[in-house]
């Protein structure tokens, strides 16, 4: 009835609008607002159940009070995300999720918080002005035509290995589709693997044939969860799981380093200056089991963490982002203590990009956090600020020497985004 994942764009929000009404009308009940934020929920831009109207519901519909759009090598979901917020009365962030190449620095040859490749890590740029967004598109549009040329090559080693199978992808027919690419979205790895499953699905079935067939013709492990999930030839989320066995245990198999997509950390440091944005590093962590079902157990950044945040400071980065859910106590305790080191700028992000997800992170109700949501109260008002006028950002010169106090400049954005 109200499609908010409708193929066109002023649908979805037309869609959205009516939702609203009925909610104003009261027949709806509006949810209970629960104080919790999240600034990093991919959508359909990138690879998502969620087309960023849809993203917004269901931000909003969970109690959050708050909602950030963060998609991989792209910005072209943010308009209609942000045009979804106002209309459900939801206050937005934009940003950008992106591989950047780290061959330059003291950690090449690390593994850093990609889990496929050494020397590449994933980084954010929170809070970019709206006034910023053709730019972005610009910055990333080459980077995403040489991502397609990987992913061709990427779809050719897959059809190498499931030739013996009888099982087959086309780019263009099979994995394509599945994205917004035709609207500026990008086409990632989960897309491929997402197409792979329904193919599965489509030959071998459900249930006990594919769960055999994963284990014993392609050596695949998984969880007794994981197990439980893809023994339900009823599960509406099948695909999604199969997806995460399969991100988990194959991509070694087909996977090829990415290199002319990832921009140099070095570029990527210039276009957030010259954008006013927030550039973030994101902090993955040693993984024991994955929160989000698609990561095996494995060491990242943990054991050169000091070491990291120098790389990190001299190359210019202002804040760190990460999931309170996905580490242990110990590990953000020793990440924090970082950060009020080295003046990070702190920003809260639970990776949306499966239907099993929570939108909600039980754990910024400790008083540990209380810092995340003021901090995205603060992203909030560097966004209004800096979209009226770069100088006002939130890292701006002009702003550090008026309060170089971190914690002060963060209650004076706070007070802007609530409009105080």
């Amino acid at each position: 009835m109200h499609d908010l994942n409708h193929p066109n764009r002023e649908t979805r929000l037309a869609n959205l609008k009516k939702l609203k009404t009925a909610i104003d009308q009261g027949e709806i009940q509006a949810p209970q607002a629960t104080g919790f934020v999240n600034n990093h929920i991919h959508t359909t831009y990138s690879f998502s159940p969620y087309s960023p109207t849809k993203a917004i519901w269901m931000a909003y519909q969970s109690g959050l009070t708050t909602a950030g759009i963060m998609d991989h090598d792209s910005i072209s979901g943010a308009e209609e995300f942000i045009a979804a917020g106002k209309i459900i009365n939801m206050a937005t962030t934009i940003g950008v999720e992106c591989r950047a190449d780290f061959s330059n620095t003291k950690l090449s040859g690390r593994l850093i918080n990609n889990p496929d490749q050494k020397s590449i890590a994933y980084v954010a740029l929170h809070g970019i002005p709206h006034t910023q967004i053709a730019t972005v598109k610009e910055f990333f549009a080459p980077y995403s035509a040489e991502r397609n040329k990987r992913n061709q090559a990427m779809v050719d080693n897959i059809n190498n290995l499931f030739a013996k199978y009888d099982i087959s992808l086309g780019y263009e027919e099979d994995v394509v589709p599945l994205s917004m690419a035709d609207e500026g979205g990008s086409i990632t790895e989960r897309h491929i693997l997402y197409a792979l499953s329904l193919k599965l699905m489509n030959k071998v079935g459900k249930g006990q044939a594919l769960v055999d067939f994963l284990k014993n013709r392609l050596q695949l492990d998984f969880s007794t969860k994981i197990e439980q999930y893809l023994l339900d030839a009823n599960n509406q989320f099948y695909a999604y799981d199969l997806l995460g066995v399969l991100k988990g245990d194959l991509v070694k198999d087909f996977y090829i380093p990415a290199t002319t997509e990832c921009p140099d950390i070095t570029k990527v440091v210039t276009l957030a200056k010259d954008i006013g944005c927030i550039l973030a590093y994101a902090y993955l962590g040693d993984v024991g089991e994955s929160v989000t079902g698609d990561k095996k157990a494995q060491k990242f950044e943990d054991d050169y963490l000091e070491e990291l945040f120098e790389v990190l400071a001299d190359l210019g980065f202002m804040a760190v982002t990460y999931m309170p859910s996905r580490n242990t106590m110990e590990q953000l305790t020793r990440l924090k203590i970082l950060c009020k080191q080295y003046n990070f700028f702190e920003i809260s992000g639970e990776d949306i990009n499966s239907p099993r997800q929570s939108f909600i992170c039980e754990a910024l109700a400790k008083p540990e956090f209380a810092n995340l949501s003021e901090s995205t109260w603060a992203l909030i008002g560097h966004e209004i600020a800096a979209t009226k006028d770069l100088d006002d950002a939130f890292f701006s010169p002009s702003t550090i020497a008026k309060y170089p106090d971190l914690n002060e400049r963060i209650k004076v954005y706070m007070q802007i985004a609530k409009g105080n």
